[in-house]
């Protein structure tokens, strides 16, 4: 998921919904901070499909509100609101239609 980078100032309190919900375009990520070496991503997920991709880092995908429907290695896996789904490194991903709400990404 493309990214844009946010300065945020270290002891920050941050609300991921306002967060997500100021953000122009769904399904662009911006770097809220980063802790222990990670990125701290928020996007907003509109109902669209997300192409294929993958890293060469795991990636946890947080969903905060709303649900996302993850299509990996052949099977849909619905994720919803306060449920985590860690995408292991090298395995592409995409988001089927009808994934929508707040998603929180922790990677590298």
């Amino acid at each position: 998921m493309k990214e844009n980078l946010a300065t945020v100032q270290t002891h920050s309190k941050i609300n991921l919904l306002d967060a997500a919900q100021s953000l122009p375009t769904a399904w662009k990520s911006t770097v809220l901070g980063q802790a222990a070496g990670a990125n701290v991503k928020v996007l907003r997920m509109d109902g669209q499909a997300y192409p294929d991709e993958s890293h060469d880092f795991d990636e946890a995908l947080l969903v905060l509100d709303g649900r996302m429907n993850l299509f990996i290695q052949g099977s849909q896996i619905e994720v919803r609101a306060g449920e985590m789904y860690i995408v292991p490194a090298g395995v592409p991903h995409a988001v089927a239609p009808d994934s929508h709400g707040t998603l929180v990404i922790i990677d590298r």
